[in-house]
């Protein structure tokens, strides 16, 4: 069993995840944080579909790059915070089901970067049909905060020579 740098992970992982206004917009809730793993639920709705009726590879891809970095999160120090790095999502059947379920995992923590996966299953009448497997790699940041200063987010127009 992997072992968190900060007590207090759980309730860190769903403080951040309450400031994704990407996952609030598509619906998506956290469902469970343990050490290494996290698992994203997310309803089918017409506001995340493509035009076949499924729900769209770019959602699938939200879910999954969420889930497996807040597994990431979820083992390191207070201090620290995650980004992507990179990822690469296998999309092997149509996202169809009443909700998708995302479920995160670390494969191998790092102090600087860490390896995740995370599967994506669509649910319908309680069974799950696997979607989308992804691979990640996450940077952990120390002494970075999340979210920068609203003070330092004013927006400037742009400008055209």
């Amino acid at each position: 069993m992997l072992t968190p740098a900060n007590p207090d992970f759980a309730q860190r992982v769903r403080d951040s995840f309450q400031l994704q206004n990407a996952m609030h917009l598509i619906q998506a809730r956290l469902e469970q944080v343990t050490p290494g793993n996290v698992t994203i639920v997310l309803p089918h709705w017409t506001g995340v579909e493509q035009q076949h009726g499924f729900i769209h590879g770019g959602v699938v891809g939200m879910i999954a790059d969420s889930a497996a970095g807040y597994a990431a999160m979820s083992l390191v120090s207070a201090d620290a915070s995650v980004l992507t790095v990179e990822y690469k999502l296998n999309l092997v059947a149509p996202a169809d089901g009443d909700r998708l379920i995302a479920r995160g995992k670390v494969v191998r923590p790092g102090k600087t970067l860490s390896i995740t996966q995370a599967e994506v299953l669509a649910e319908r009448n309680g069974q799950e049909i696997l979607c989308a497997l992804m691979q990640q790699t996450i940077m952990v940041m120390r002494g970075k905060s999340e979210k920068p200063d609203q003070a330092a987010r004013t927006s400037k127009p742009l400008t055209t020579n």
